[in-house]
């Protein structure tokens, strides 16, 4: 079984308890608003990671980043984009895998999981800070999201 590490909305900021929480992954998923290297640089360290731009990602460092990724773990093809809303779902897509908005979601829609670890980065309004995981047998996928 895999075990994959969610993350989004870092905004520069990663928390002890996150990185903790992502340690032992055998992939990290980086939804976006990641802002700077050096986040992606301590998440790769616990394990190789995909990441994709968010609308707060810019300079040199964020050019290397597409607005969207599709990584696919055993049977199941993960899709990535920072915000929802621009969407252009891959057929092939079982999950979806977003930030933005900062709220921590796991919802199934016609057959497809869609997940948002939420914001482990600086606090937003009364929002939790959050990460997540998907755990992934063959075709079978499940997700779990945790508060700090």
């Amino acid at each position: 079984m895999l075990r994959i590490g969610l993350v989004s909305d870092t905004h520069g900021l990663l928390r002890q308890e996150v990185l903790d929480f992502l340690r032992g992954s055998d992939h990290i998923l980086h939804g976006g608003d990641i802002c700077g290297p050096q986040v992606l640089e301590s998440l790769r360290e616990l394990a190789p990671v995909t990441a994709v731009r968010g609308n707060n990602d810019h300079g040199p460092w964020a050019e290397t980043l597409a607005p969207a990724e599709t990584v696919r773990f055993e049977e199941v093809d993960v899709h990535m984009v920072h915000d929802l809303q621009e969407l252009a779902l891959p057929p092939a897509a079982r999950v979806v895998v977003t930030g933005h908005s900062h709220k921590p979601r796991v919802e199934e829609r016609a057959g497809i999981l869609y997940v948002n670890p939420g914001s482990a980065g600086p606090r937003r309004f009364s929002l939790p800070i959050s990460a997540g995981e998907l755990r992934i047998e063959g075709a079978r996928v499940t997700a779990r999201l945790v508060q700090f």
